[in-house]
């Protein structure tokens, strides 16, 4: 293990030194190829007796429809948000790494039941192993979206620490996959093709990277300017994308100027959680990050159940997608169904499993015949 952070202090260190320019950017690709390869090493799980797994107080079953994680440095908040947010008991005190297990609450919203989880404060270096930063950050990859809570006093300092910490372990935050296509072959070398003028990268450098990988042979094609990075993390293919949203806490202790600078920020929502300032606008902000949509059930002669919604993904909104979340032999059973609301040309419209789902439509399942209903029926 300390080898391994040698290596890699070796090549931040020599990555601090070198002058960013194009003469240099092929250097640059192939020791950040090689300083990914490296923390993948340190950040795996250990296959030692004891060191693998999220680790002890980390094996939170996920339940609910969604999952968000609270992150941060130590006695920013967190427990107190937790506490305030789902009136589950997180010890809270005035000194640092009062929480040192991972604390699951539930927030229920507009029908829908989101699993909240305190994490332990993490520590600067937490990307390379020290305290218990790989529990805390693996943790972190499962939730759906990331809350990062900073404290208000010194929000952009600690925002750039905590970025670089999960950075450092894959999650990319508030962003979505390089538009890139990457595919290996068995021979003919790289292919390096784009559609775009590129001022990144070049093909001797995507070159240095395959090479670094011991990739010899694929085809690279990009629709977008891609950065070495961009290339690295899709070589990796075990890159996070998901939605953060920067919580900053304690704003009763700064001035009214300094809020409204705060407010005006992407991605930000300023609340004090001792105080339960904007909590509702915190939930909202949630809500619309986690791109959930609710779906109605109705039974056939009845009415909607507007009280127990279903929830699904706006990206996964599909009626075979409803099916499967209530259950998956629902989806043999299916004939056609019935929909009302956003999505329906004429209310209701007879739909197939294809059909895209939107927000508070109500849906009528309509299922299949059984052979003995069909054998009376015939008698």
């Amino acid at each position: 293990m300390a080898t391994v952070l040698m290596k890699i202090k070796d090549i931040e260190d020599e990555m601090a030194r070198t002058q960013k320019n194009k003469a240099t950017a092929h250097h640059l690709g192939l020791l950040k190829a090689k300083l990914a390869k490296l923390r993948r090493e340190i950040l795996a799980p250990s296959s030692s007796k004891g060191a693998g797994g999220a680790g002890e107080g980390f094996d939170v079953t996920k339940s609910g429809d969604s999952r968000v994680g609270l992150v941060g440095f130590p006695s920013v908040g967190k427990s107190t948000l937790l506490n305030k947010l789902t009136g589950t008991f997180s010890e809270v005190a005035s000194y640092e790494f009062t929480t040192l297990t991972c604390v699951p609450g539930v927030i229920r919203y507009r029908g829908a039941k989101v699993q909240l989880l305190d994490l332990p404060g993490i520590i600067e270096g937490a990307k390379d192993g020290k305290g218990r930063g790989r529990q805390v950050i693996s943790t972190a990859r499962t939730c759906n979206c990331i809350l990062i809570v900073l404290d208000a006093i010194k929000p952009i300092t600690h925002k750039r620490l905590i970025e670089k910490e999960l950075e450092g372990f894959g999650i990319r935050l508030n962003s979505e996959p390089p538009n890139m296509t990457f595919r290996r072959k068995d021979k003919g070398g790289i292919n390096f093709t784009s559609t775009v003028s590129n001022t990144h990268l070049d093909l001797e450098t995507v070159k240095a990277i395959c090479g670094e990988y011991k990739i010899h042979n694929a085809d690279i094609s990009l629709r977008f300017d891609a950065t070495a990075d961009d290339l690295i993390d899709v070589i990796e293919g075990n890159r996070i994308y998901m939605p953060c949203i920067y919580v900053i806490n304690k704003i009763d202790q700064v001035t009214m100027e300094e809020l409204e600078i705060l407010d005006k920020l992407p991605h930000y929502c300023p609340v004090s959680a001792h105080l339960e300032w904007n909590l509702d606008g915190l939930l909202e902000k949630i809500w619309e990050y986690l791109d959930l949509i609710r779906v109605y059930t109705k039974p056939r002669g009845m009415s909607p159940d507007y009280e127990d919604p279903v929830i699904l993904s706006a990206k996964k909104c599909t009626v075979d997608d409803f099916c499967q979340r209530i259950h998956k032999d629902m989806v043999k059973q299916f004939k056609f169904a019935l929909v009302w609301g956003s999505s329906a040309k004429h209310k209701p419209q007879r739909v197939g499993r294809e059909h895209q789902l939107e927000d508070e439509d109500v849906v009528q399942i309509i299922k299949k015949l059984k052979n003995a209903q069909l054998m009376t029926k015939n008698v």
